[in-house]
């Protein structure tokens, strides 16, 4: 029989739905369940967790509105697809939106390397040409599915062991917020398309549109870097709230 050792608030054992619905999770979050796939029957879980059937379908049914499960009246559950994943207008890093859904992030760098900036990536800073700037190009994967391309430049005054760093392991994100606090972004979103080099990593066709962030961040008066965040269109969305 499958166990849980989560508990709950108050330091008593936690409900019977929980223990499903947390089993559950975690199996599609380590990719024992991949997107698509389908989840074991109601009939299953209750035999496997010695439960009621409607102790069963609660945790489904909470799972569903968290957007983790899709469920099919008489055929079953299955993993949702990631075709509509949210990030909102705000910093933040993506392993930890990932991490929030219940999924697993990994995070592949394709580009590490220093570099003299051009008069034109000078200016966009702020600095002298030729002044040094750090470049990197990574993927992030949700679950196993490419949903970012990062392509950044980072001003290396502000941070000078970037180059040191293992961005498979740590974002560039985290590891900036920290190094550099942020006092001001600056963003631009638009529909564009891939080009040839975003399209082969993120392993879609060119001729399918991306959402493209264009994003200044700046500490204490400097601008610290600049990144280019490129997401397939078919795999993301964007919203936000705002409050007068």
């Amino acid at each position: 029989m499958a166990t849980s050792s989560s508990s709950n608030p108050a330091g008593g054992p936690s409900p019977q739905y929980l223990k499903v619905k947390t089993h559950l999770r975690e199996g599609i979050a380590s990719g024992r369940w991949r997107p698509g796939e389908r989840l074991p029957s109601e009939a299953e879980l209750t035999e496997t967790f010695g439960v009621s059937r409607m102790t069963v379908n609660r945790a489904l049914r909470e799972l569903h509105q968290e957007g983790m499960v899709e469920r099919v009246q008489g055929v079953g559950s299955f993993v949702a697809e990631l075709h509509r994943i949210a990030s909102t207008l705000t910093v933040r890093d993506v392993h930890e939106e990932i991490a929030a859904r219940g999924h697993r992030h990994e995070a592949k760098v394709h580009v590490l390397e220093s570099l003299r900036a051009s008069a034109e990536q000078a200016a966009q800073f702020g600095l002298r040409a030729g002044a040094t700037l750090f470049h990197s190009i990574i993927v992030h994967r949700e679950n196993g599915v490419a949903i970012q391309c990062e392509d950044r430049l980072v001003n290396a005054a502000c941070a000078p062991a970037y180059m040191a760093q293992d961005f498979e392991q740590v974002t560039p994100t985290h590891y900036l917020l920290e190094v550099a606090p942020l006092s001001e972004a600056r963003y631009t979103i638009e529909a564009e398309m891939p080009n040839a080099l975003e399209a082969r990593l993120l392993g879609m066709p060119r001729g399918e549109p991306c959402l493209v962030v264009k994003r200044a961040t700046s500490s204490h008066g400097r601008i610290v870097t600049a990144v280019r965040l490129v997401h397939p269109g078919s795999r993301w969305i964007l919203e936000g709230s705002f409050q007068a």
